[in-house]
């Protein structure tokens, strides 16, 4: 079977701008080619990022909602939230659950792609502490918020938003002993996943090191996983939330 048999409308909850470019872009455009609805909810605007000191702060966040929105375009996503959340200061707070929750009620997603709230100490800097926060407020938002009625009662009363449930979660950069790992080749769609990357030019600026890091990784994680030689892949613990 297709990973994606089934799967029509598809949300994914980062923290930062690129998260998902570095997490799963080559699966996203694998399935956007399919015909799958992907979405894109970005929960702060990056603005500690960059090593820029002569802009504003507010302009960093300025400059990384365009680059993201450029790169959502680059693997066939149009439809992007901004949360707005400060960057660095992130944590899985009430009222953040209740954000997610709002766009999940909105997208009704069947599937969500989030960050592994789980800290990774073989991959320290995929365990940002904002991605651990997202991971965490999204799937406090997948289960059990978004589906209670009673959950955040302003998306109903207020709002009219009805609960809805998502089917699954997918983790990136989760541990995965004992778990269900799913591997996607994206050998075909990861000079997209590249080319997305490239985007965020407030960010990097050595592309040759950054492109070859980021092959190293597909290439290791089809390595691991059986996949043939030559072939790329990315990795995500599937979490049943139906």
């Amino acid at each position: 079977m297709s990973e994606i048999d089934g799967i029509e409308r598809v949300l994914v909850v980062v923290a930062h701008p690129d998260d998902c470019d570095f997490g799963n872009a080559g699966t996203t455009a694998k399935w956007t080619d399919a015909g799958v609805k992907v979405t894109y909810c970005i929960i702060t605007d990056g603005d500690a990022g960059g090593s820029d000191r002569t802009i504003t702060r507010e302009q960093m966040a300025g400059m990384r909602r365009i680059e993201q929105t450029a790169a959502a375009a680059e693997v066939g996503v149009a439809d992007l939230t901004f949360l707005g959340y400060p960057d660095g200061r992130l944590t899985a707070s009430i009222e953040l659950r209740r954000d997610i929750s709002r766009v999940i009620r909105k997208q009704q997603p069947q599937r969500v792609i989030t960050q592994s709230p789980v800290r990774n100490f073989t991959r320290i800097f995929a365990s940002h502490p904002d991605h651990l926060a997202a991971g965490e407020a999204t799937l406090c938002a997948v289960y059990p918020d978004a589906r209670n009625p009673f959950a955040h009662r302003e998306l109903l009363d207020v709002e009219g938003l009805e609960p809805y449930s998502v089917a699954e979660v997918w983790m990136s950069a989760a541990p995965g002993a004992g778990l269900d790992v799913r591997v996607v080749d994206v050998t075909d769609t990861a000079d997209r996943k590249l080319a997305a990357l490239r985007c965020h030019r407030s960010q990097y600026s050595d592309w040759d090191a950054l492109e070859q890091r980021v092959r190293g990784w597909l290439e290791a994680t089809a390595k691991m996983n059986g996949l043939e030689a030559g072939r790329l892949a990315e990795q995500f613990v599937v979490v049943p939330t139906a």
